[in-house]
């Protein structure tokens, strides 16, 4: 059984993690977040350290390990842009990392966790559970088995409705969360690229505080793509049916179906963490440099290769011109 801390106990992601660390067969010693609202932790682990300030976290922590009972790894479920941070405090105690995506927001954030890695005992892992979903395991078997066929078309949708909340939040600051295409589409650009390796060439056609769309010309397909928190967004479809989230995946035409089986996605990552088979730094490198590229490039609004969606009327930030 390995002992486990945990850093960011009230976010979102956060019960994932605590689940997977259980039915592992693992045990969480210590937890700590500046909001105190985690009453989550009974639901796993009621016995394990709770901590609002970080200071008293690492104090408890290095009392465990001078004690000979120090803490294997910490799942790490911040927001973003504290994320290498982190990792960082993780491997410099001597224990490996489980962190959230994005690993971190920038390139060169991650050739700093390489050159401390190389000089701690612990590993850096990361999430990149879309590798682990049956439904693309399937699809990248039948791609590699039919790699004769020639350049794919791709679409990617990928709509998830957010409120007002959101823009005040940590994740509507890209200095924070890195923006749309990092914050929600991170796991399918990493997904893309697994499947039809690295990107070539790319174009950006919005990016905005609610949308972002583009293309990417990978090695063996045209990708055209388009996130968005805006439920104006919603195709009709989706709306008549009452959902806030709308995901697809269209390859030359054909509907890729995966709207079902993330159930245990965290847990299938942490059995592998567990047998030292989890992604690394070198995997997560690809997709983080794809959305740093996209952060920083010129907007080709007109370039011919929009995905449908592209042409929706902008909206106007809720917060945008109110003083506040």
């Amino acid at each position: 059984m390995k002992r486990f801390g945990l850093i960011g106990a009230a976010g979102f992601v956060a019960p994932r993690h605590l689940r997977a660390i259980s039915e592992t067969g693992n045990d969480l010693m210590a937890a700590c977040d500046p909001y105190d609202g985690v009453g989550v932790l009974d639901s796993w682990f009621p016995g394990a350290s709770f901590f609002t300030e970080f200071e008293r976290f690492d104090r408890h922590v290095e009392k465990m390990r001078l004690g000979g009972d120090p803490i294997d790894y910490f799942s790490i479920c911040s927001p973003n842009y504290l994320h290498d941070a982190h990792v960082r405090f993780a491997l410099r105690y001597g224990a490996s990392a489980i962190c959230e995506k994005p690993l971190v927001l920038n390139p060169w954030n991650l050739d700093a966790l390489e050159e401390i890695q190389n000089n701690s005992p612990g590993k850096v892992y990361t999430i990149l559970q879309l590798r682990l979903h049956p439904a693309i395991v399937a699809l990248k078997e039948k791609l590699e088995s039919d790699s004769g066929s020639g350049r794919k078309q791709v679409k990617l949708t990928y709509i998830a409705s957010r409120g007002n909340w959101y823009y005040t939040s940590w994740k509507g600051e890209t200095s924070k969360s890195g923006g749309i295409a990092t914050n929600i589409g991170i796991h399918f650009f990493d997904m893309l690229m697994w499947l039809f390796g690295n990107c070539e060439q790319m174009e950006v056609h919005q990016l905005s505080h609610d949308r972002a769309s583009g293309w990417l010309g990978l090695q063996n397909a045209d990708v055209e793509w388009f996130l968005s928190i805006n439920s104006d967004t919603l195709p009709d479809e989706a709306v008549k049916a009452g959902k806030k989230t709308y995901r697809s995946i269209l390859i030359d035409g054909e509907e890729i179906e995966f709207s079902s089986g993330f159930e245990d996605l965290h847990n299938k990552s942490y059995e592998k963490i567990l047998r030292n088979e989890g992604f690394g730094i070198s995997e997560a490198r690809p997709s983080i440099e794809l959305v740093h590229q996209i952060r920083k490039a010129v907007l080709k609004p007109q370039s011919g290769r929009q995905h449908p969606l592209a042409g929706l009327p902008q909206s106007r930030h809720p917060f945008e011109g109110d003083g506040g």
